[in-house]
């Protein structure tokens, strides 16, 4: 058995554990008739044929450690089949080296656009496995990502230390959290930090109504906030525009480094409330998994080497009702999970007092 495995798209808490349950799991079924094949930086390294071949003790040692032992890189799937500076046709290459090495299956741990990719190579009649990796647990046909609940802890961790310096300052602070199409990851922080604002692309704000719950908090004897604010959070007036019309109005105002940054000004102006920015950035994706990622993650990747003993190939190993499955690679690929506004999640927030900025 010759297997390849690679690790693609922004890293996460957990590449190195799914990868340990693949690989300790297809040695305890073929032993010394295994042979495994790492990519190095993704996809980067199925094209240009960087890899290595790794031993038994490469999955070692692994369960607990952040990132990934292979590194990463992103290579979106909407230029995959443009040629590279060279003239190289990307997808061809990725299919020659997987010939040339002779390979029975390719496991790709990703999100949306690595896992589009593997889907096409499936189609280009490469037998390809997925795992599902991202922080946004936004990915179709599984509930859970592993790498979301360990950067919810970082997040949430940026947000309890936020409440200390809030409180005595007396401020309005905003904390960024990751998430650009999907407020999964900032929705979780903020109910586990105890936000009082959360702020999700799927519900465009109201800046009155952001404000309204902050003079309200002050109102009550509570003279601090706490925004968690999604990366791609959008106000409504901005929500209606068209792509065009938004990129005009962006070009014509004052250019700020985020939505923050620019929702703190708006506070500032309407209220005379100091407030402050936090970013809690690149961390999110940073240090050891936690307890949850690791099992999560661990089962995610026996069912992978399930999936290639089986022969089961074109499928993403899956978390459904907290179950492991696998569901076809055609049937997720493209298709982003995003948070229902009408969800019990949305609901229970609401019940404690939390604003999604919506309501003037």
């Amino acid at each position: 058995m010759r297997v390849g495995i690679l690790t693609s798209g922004g890293d996460c808490q957990s590449l190195n554990a799914t990868m340990r349950g693949v690989g300790k799991t297809l040695y305890n079924i073929y032993g010394n008739d295994l042979s495994i094949y790492g990519f190095e930086d993704g996809y980067h390294g199925l094209i240009y044929s960087e890899y290595r071949k790794m031993e038994r003790s490469d999955f070692s040692g692994i369960l607990n450690i952040g990132g990934t032992i292979l590194g990463t890189s992103r290579t979106p799937f909407k230029l995959i089949r443009e040629p590279d500076e060279n003239g190289l046709n990307k997808v061809e290459a990725m299919k020659n080296t997987y010939r040339q090495l002779r390979l029975d299956c390719l496991v790709v741990l990703g999100g949306n656009g690595s896992l589009k990719t593997a889907n096409l190579l499936q189609q280009e009649g490469l037998n390809v496995v997925g795992c599902p990796k991202t922080i946004d647990n936004d990915l179709w046909g599984t509930d859970m990502t592993f790498g979301f609940h360990s950067a919810v802890s970082v997040a949430t961790n940026a947000i309890d230390c936020i409440h200390t310096t809030a409180a005595s300052h007396k401020r309005v602070f905003i904390v960024e959290i990751m998430g650009h199409k999907v407020g999964m990851m900032t929705l979780y922080a903020g109910l586990a930090g105890g936000a009082d604002i959360i702020l999700i692309p799927e519900i465009p704000y109201h800046i009155d109504a952001v404000c309204s719950k902050i003079q309200e908090r002050y109102s009550h004897g509570s003279p601090f906030s706490i925004i968690a604010v999604a990366e791609g959070a959008i106000s409504y007036e901005n929500s209606i525009l068209s792509k065009k019309e938004l990129k005009k109005k962006r070009s014509e105002g004052k250019i700020y480094p985020s939505v923050s940054y620019e929702l703190a000004d708006q506070v500032f102006e309407k209220t005379g409330i100091e407030v402050r920015v936090t970013v809690p950035g690149h961390t999110q994706r940073g240090g050891a998994p936690v307890a949850y990622d690791r099992v999560l993650a661990t089962r995610f990747g026996v069912e992978a080497a399930m999936l290639i003993q089986k022969k089961s190939f074109g499928n993403m190993v899956a978390l459904v009702n907290n179950e492991i499955v696998s569901v076809p690679l055609a049937e997720i690929a493209g298709k982003l999970k995003t948070v229902e506004p009408e969800s019990q999640i949305i609901k229970d927030a609401r019940a404690v007092g939390i604003s999604f900025g919506d309501e003037v």
